[in-house]
């Protein structure tokens, strides 16, 4: 017979805990822990109204501890907080053995709309002062974060009220299946299972009804409707590496030293390029409030590089007019650039061979003759094709075209038609002829950015982007566990997005500052 130790659950231990010395040197806790006894709080003070009557309050500061630390931790649920303040000894150490319910966390977080960028601004100070801020180069990019919705609640105004159509449908049929039905013959508890999801489908329908009475559809860059989400009308369907997501697009502008973000917002909308000359505002406003007394332009001393994804005719003006050292690359610098010469031999060939040969059967705008004597277009059945726009120019590459279309009493009996027209509902040809190498004295922004881009000082600096932003990122998804927004709208994600960003910052604090 095997002995095992002897064991026995009747029995009482009296640990003392100093909770002072749960927070050791050395510690993200104990670097969190001093760094907000440090910040000014008196921003919070508004909130409150019980200097003369009323019960005490909890202090800001414990609050923000906790936050901070479980998120650090990965928890964003405030019941997981609320329990771990009561388990776990280091959330006793840092809210002093107070035991804030789940609902005061929740409110905290919610509300700190018009604190979170001080209080962003102020663990930024502390690096500046720590001199974790190099200022020579800083690379903006984005992350795409799922948000607290489904994408089945996704689509334009004609398409929700399509989706409520069905679901009624739906109903009518299970209404209808369940009279027909003989209740004799019903398998158990099969009624009682149609009826939850008459219920059901009538609640879904009944709230897309509400959605779509009381709000309008959303409007993209050019005017046209975009999906919304009834759940969260702020949050955007778009691309991402992991597919197609309903969330929010995290921007991050990172310094190259030590990889402290420097400025973090949030935006409901897949294309950064909109929102680059915001972010890049937002940056200089910082820095200027962190300068009090020299009230100078950062981009006087720093370069700004971003991707490709921040790259249009209008961001890059807006960074030209501005005079901002900025490197933004666009979709086809990697064909420009050596490196990269031999990337074609690694792609995956096409062997869609079906596609390949219907597209060899057309012809193709080099096969139709350009008359410089008459100004014509002649098609390949040697027919006179008429202009139906004047010049006009690529405002990005500069490049000068023209516009062309069949006459429909040619092309209606053309013996070529079947190799000129692929849609059936297409009455004539209609081709573009660039006139290439022609570029206007007046250059595009785009051109003058590839410029900048193609120099050896754009090479270099652009060299750098990846390896300061994309840590980034990579320690906040899977390190800190920032997969997904917990809140809805973009004001509480942008909350949600700041404080992830002060946990990133707090952590360089600990592992690279002196004091």
């Amino acid at each position: 017979m095997p002995r095992f130790k002897p064991y026995s659950y009747e029995q009482m231990l009296m640990i003392p805990v100093d909770l002072k010395n749960q927070l050791q040197p050395g510690t993200f806790e104990f670097a969190l822990n001093a760094i907000v006894d440090e910040m000014d709080l008196s921003i919070f003070d508004g909130r409150f109204h019980n200097d003369e009557t009323g019960a005490p309050a909890y202090d800001p500061a414990i609050l923000l501890k906790i936050v901070l630390f479980a998120y650090s931790r990965g928890i964003t649920s405030s019941r997981q907080i609320e329990r771990a303040c009561r388990e776990n000894v280091v959330f006793m150490a840092l809210s002093a053995d107070s035991h804030p319910h789940f609902t005061k966390i929740a409110e905290f977080i919610s509300s700190m709309e018009q604190e979170i960028a001080p209080l962003f601004r102020n663990v930024l100070l502390i690096c500046a002062q720590e001199g974790l801020i190099g200022r020579q180069m800083f690379a903006i990019d984005g992350c795409k974060i799922t948000s607290n919705c489904a994408k089945e609640w996704s689509g334009t105004k004609k398409e929700l009220l399509k989706k409520a159509q069905k679901i009624e449908e739906s109903v009518r049929y299970l209404v209808k299946k369940h009279r027909q039905q003989d209740e004799a013959t019903a398998v158990p508890d099969q009624r009682d299972k149609e009826k939850q999801s008459i219920e059901n489908l009538k609640a879904k329908a009944k709230k897309i009804r509400e959605w779509l009475g009381e709000n309008k559809d959303r409007r993209g860059a050019g005017g046209k409707p975009v999906k919304s989400n009834i759940t969260d009308n702020e949050s955007a369907k778009m691309p991402s590496s992991h597919g197609v997501i309903q969330g929010y697009n995290g921007i991050a502008t990172v310094d190259e030293k030590h990889q402290v973000i420097v400025d973090a917002q949030a935006f409901g909308e897949g294309h950064e390029a909109k929102n680059l000359g915001l972010v890049v505002e937002s940056v200089r406003q910082t820095f200027r409030a962190l300068d009090r007394k020299k009230r100078s332009d950062v981009y006087r001393e720093v370069v700004l590089t971003a991707d490709s994804g921040f790259h249009s005719e209008h961001s890059v003006k807006g960074l030209l007019e501005a005079r901002v050292d900025a490197y933004v690359a666009d979709k086809e610098f990697r064909k420009r650039d050596p490196r990269f010469s031999s990337q074609q031999e690694y792609k995956k060939k096409r062997t869609d061979r079906k596609k390949t040969s219907r597209a060899r059967r057309y012809f193709d705008a080099d096969q139709f003759v350009f008359e410089e004597s008459t100004g014509r277009l002649i098609c390949p059945a040697g027919k006179a094709m008429k202009s139906s726009c004047p010049n006009w120019r690529d405002k990005n590459k500069g490049y000068t075209g023209k516009t062309y279309k069949g006459l429909e009493q040619h092309c209606r009996v053309c013996e070529l038609r079947s190799r000129c027209i692929r849609s059936s509902g297409s009455k004539v040809r209609q081709v573009t002829k660039i006139v290439a190498g022609i570029r206007h004295q007046e250059k595009s922004a785009t051109q003058r950015m590839i410029e900048r881009f193609d120099s050896p000082r754009g090479r270099f600096y652009y060299s750098q982007r990846m390896g300061t932003v994309e840590p980034v990122f990579a320690h906040m998804r899977h390190t800190l566990g920032m997969d997904r927004f917990t809140l809805r709208g973009r004001a509480k994600v942008e909350i949600q997005w700041k404080l992830y960003c002060m946990v990133h910052n707090i952590s360089k604090i600990q592992r690279f500052a002196t004091a």
